[in-house]
């Protein structure tokens, strides 16, 4: 049975936390995770990049000068993409960057991501995650307690609280999640996750 220990904000022990095995204890499948972080990130681009080419240039209809006797190289249009105005040649045009991958598959990649987390021991649980006022003082000093001070640290709760939001969004180096927002990309771009056991038992009904 695959056990946390479960704090409280003052960094001392409550009791073990069991984990569902299923979520937190798998064989890591490196090539479905891989394959999940490229989809995310791909659907962050919008793909609208876009440049005109020597069809869509306004003006150049008529031919710049005779064709031979000026001493000039010959040319066709102003807006040939040699010119200064002219189009552009092998530009980016807009195109849909998104990638396909299936349900059971997203899952997996999911529960590998939590499970390297438990086995790096980078996975902190606490009995609750409350602020009694909403100071960014009050949410560093939680982060040193814990001993995550300037490290990149990914927030998991339940459900977001005004106090919580308020002293959090001023800290560069802290992601603010719910539970049912957990992702791969955000796990695997932080160093550490600190969630609590509301949103452990959240995440859990949903994978398990």
């Amino acid at each position: 049975m695959k056990k946390v220990e479960l704090l409280n904000l003052k960094g001392e022990k409550v009791k073990d936390l069991k984990l569902n095995e299923n979520i937190f204890d798998i064989t890591p499948n490196d090539k479905v995770l891989y394959d999940a972080v490229i989809l995310a990130r791909a659907s962050l681009r919008q793909g609208t990049h876009k440049t005109k080419n020597r069809s869509e240039v306004s003006g150049g209809g008529r031919k710049p000068w005779r064709q031979k006797g000026t001493g000039h190289a010959r040319q066709g249009s102003i807006r040939a993409v040699q010119w200064v105005g002219g189009g552009r040649y092998g530009t980016p045009v807009p195109r849909d960057y998104s990638i396909k991958q299936n349900r059971k598959e997203r899952q997996l990649a999911l529960r590998t991501a939590l499970t390297e987390k438990a086995n790096d021991k980078e996975l902190i649980v606490v009995d609750k995650l409350t602020l009694n006022t909403p100071k960014t003082k009050e949410m560093l000093g939680i982060l040193e307690t814990l001993k995550l001070t300037d490290k990149k640290v990914l927030i998991v709760v339940k459900e977001l609280e005004e106090n919580l939001i308020l002293a959090s969004r001023n800290i560069q180096n802290i992601v603010l999640i719910t539970a049912d927002e957990v992702n791969v990309l955000d796990l695997v771009a932080t160093n550490y996750v600190l969630i609590t056991e509301e949103a452990i038992n959240a995440i859990e009904e949903v994978l398990a």
